[in-house]
């Protein structure tokens, strides 16, 4: 029953984190597309920056933009806020529902650094909130922040200091998922702590007939630049669970890093895209694009595996006896293990015809990398894997 409860408890926690996700994202990347559009016109209202004509859904819309707010607000002024907050707690709930209830299986790798669950829990917190803070108060509010080139460099480089040691601290899949969490928390906090504040601030001053300090403005306008920007790999970072060819590569941090060159340039062409520049002045952003991908298809390219090994074939009962010893427990039709009440995705692995028919499979998630068994709490040996690589390598 327990088990039971904990995979409906994933299911909906991550149902909702993927709606809040969807909702946040879509805002940002919406309204940052707005700002780009918006033009100049002959005849618009007092305080107007500009205006843009959008139509969607068979009607016409007129946007307008105030760089201060108008004398007068409605009642009904919409926040844009909650979705940013909702991916935040649904993402932490399933952080902890995902990883900290089962940190010995998801994220400690014994054979990396030994550790208490509680150790891997305490310093996961304590490494979010630091990410933040010397995003917060040693970047953007430093001197460092006021150049945005520099800033782009210095927020890069901590993210990689972070992906650095969460992939010298927890398993594969661990590190991946806290890079993704750390960048999460960014943008999360920017909300937070600085955009929808900020913005309250202003609205307060102009309502009080003060000058707002504009200063507010161009910080929370940074800030929701950098979200926009981050979105991108953050995303793959979410979903890297799923692909052990990313997250236990033996470099995976240097994977982290192009993936967030790719993403920013594939945001910045899409951005700039949509504000109306011309192909000539943004094409450079693709090749860089296209060389972080091709960095990274041939980081991860696969190798020969021999189909021998010490010079001996591997037959099937000596495959048939690794996966009763370290993959039977979960994958089988009725699990002993008791964290599962059936087998993982339907994979059974009791037998030479299921073990041929999953031997993909099994060659990602046990041969390429060391993803499973999970935490690899069977001890399979390299020897081990070694030998299930020979095996499928003869089936090819």
């Amino acid at each position: 029953m327990t088990a039971f409860l904990a995979e409906w408890a994933n299911i909906l926690l991550r149902w909702a984190h993927l709606v809040a996700g969807i909702g946040w994202i879509g805002t940002s990347f919406y309204f940052i597309a707005l700002d780009l559009s918006l033009k100049k016109r002959e005849r618009m209202n007092p305080g107007v920056y500009g205006t843009a004509w959008e139509v969607h859904g068979g009607g016409f819309y007129h946007v307008e933009k105030y760089m201060v707010a108008p004398a007068q607000l409605p009642e009904d002024l919409i926040w844009y806020k909650w979705e940013a907050y909702l991916t935040f707690l649904t993402g932490f709930a399933l952080l902890t529902v995902q990883y900290y209830f089962n940190a010995s299986a998801y994220l400690i790798d014994p054979d990396l650094l030994p550790m208490r669950p509680s150790e891997a829990i305490v310093i996961s917190i304590l490494s979010l909130l630091g990410g933040w803070l010397a995003y917060d108060r040693l970047l953007c509010r430093s001197p460092i922040g006021r150049n945005t080139p520099l800033l782009a460099v210095a927020v890069f480089a901590l993210i990689m200091l972070f992906s650095y040691t969460f992939t010298h601290i927890y398993s594969g899949r661990g590190a991946f998922i806290h890079v993704g969490a750390l960048v999460g928390t960014i943008m999360a906090a920017n909300v937070f702590m600085v955009i929808v504040p900020n913005q309250r601030k202003i609205t307060q001053a102009l309502l009080r007939g003060e000058a707002p300090d504009p200063a507010l403005g161009a910080m929370g306008k940074q800030r929701s630049v950098h979200n926009n920007y981050l979105t991108l790999p953050v995303l793959l970072m979410m979903v890297s669970n799923h692909y052990p060819i990313l997250t236990n590569h033996p470099q995976s941090w240097i994977l982290v890093a192009l993936i967030l060159v790719v993403g920013a340039m594939a945001r910045h062409f899409l951005n700039r895209h949509e504000a109306g520049d011309p192909f000539a002045k943004i094409w450079w952003t693709l090749p860089i694009a296209a060389a972080g991908l091709a960095v990274a298809l041939v980081m991860t390219a696969p190798a020969p595996r021999a189909t021998t090994v010490d010079g001996v074939a591997v037959t099937d009962e000596v495959v048939v006896g690794i996966a009763a010893k370290h993959c039977v427990a979960c994958h089988a039709a009725k699990p002993s293990h008791e964290g599962f009440a059936e087998a993982p995705k339907g994979v059974v692995l009791t037998d030479a015809a299921k073990l041929r028919q999953f031997s993909a499979l099994i060659e990602q998630q046990a041969v390429k990398s060391d993803a499973m068994p999970l935490g690899n709490e069977t001890g399979m040996t390299a020897k081990e894997r070694e030998m299930l690589g020979a095996w499928i390598a003869a089936l090819k």
